[in-house]
């Protein structure tokens, strides 16, 4: 396992790079905004889910595998892109329902919050790219196995970004509860919603891997 200076170091760079806005964060910002707090932690959670996917791929070497081709890397950043500029485009679409906000609804609701959380972070390359790139900078062969190292941080890496992520997530839905008072923001929140996620599409299409 990593020694106490080792792991001090990696927790800093870890949280200078978990507060840095990216899809992550924007998806979690905007579901706890429109939604509620509750809302964004489900986010959170599932964020986390596909972070703990990406660990387990970067310890058995597939994110190895994904950054050795350009090809399969671009695959999957287009996919990601257009997963993107998709959520934009149904939130832009996306009529409102005034009546019937059930509770079933709003599970079901919750329920797609999860499961959307989990692809917009499995199909970001960039967060493959980080347990390739980042991580192994860590990793000291002399202190034994490095796929067991590579798991501990980035388990580490997951419980902090629980803490910062659920900080966003607490902030934004205590924005959003401001905002909701605010009649031009109600009328005006789902164009708004929709083009921050197509701009963020747009943005990750033209993202490239450093080792292209």
């Amino acid at each position: 396992m990593p020694d106490i200076t080792t792991l001090i170091l990696f927790a800093g760079a870890s949280l200078i790079l978990l507060i840095t806005p990216g899809p992550s964060i924007i998806y979690i910002m905007t579901q706890s905004i429109e939604q509620g707090r509750s809302a964004g932690i489900i986010a959170v959670l599932g964020i986390e889910l596909g972070s703990f996917i990406h660990v387990i791929a970067a310890t058995f070497g597939i994110s190895a595998l994904l950054m050795a081709s350009a090809t399969a890397f671009n695959i999957i950043k287009f996919i990601g892109a257009g997963y993107l500029i998709y959520l934009g485009i149904c939130k832009l679409i996306k009529q409102e329902m005034l009546e019937g906000n059930d509770n079933e609804i709003k599970n079901n609701k919750l329920s797609v919050v999860f499961y959307k959380a989990i692809l917009v972070n499995l199909l970001n390359p960039k967060t493959a790219l980080f347990f390739l790139a980042f991580l192994p900078q860590f990793i000291d062969v002399s202190k034994g196995s490095t796929s067991a190292q590579i798991m501990f941080l980035g388990l580490v890496f997951i419980m902090l970004a629980i803490l910062t992520d659920t900080s966003f997530a607490l902030l934004a839905g205590s924005i959003g509860k401001w905002l909701k008072r605010k009649t031009s923001y109600l009328k005006a929140q789902r164009y708004i919603t929709g083009s921050i996620y197509i701009a963020l599409g747009v943005a990750t299409a033209f993202t490239g891997s450093d080792n292209k």
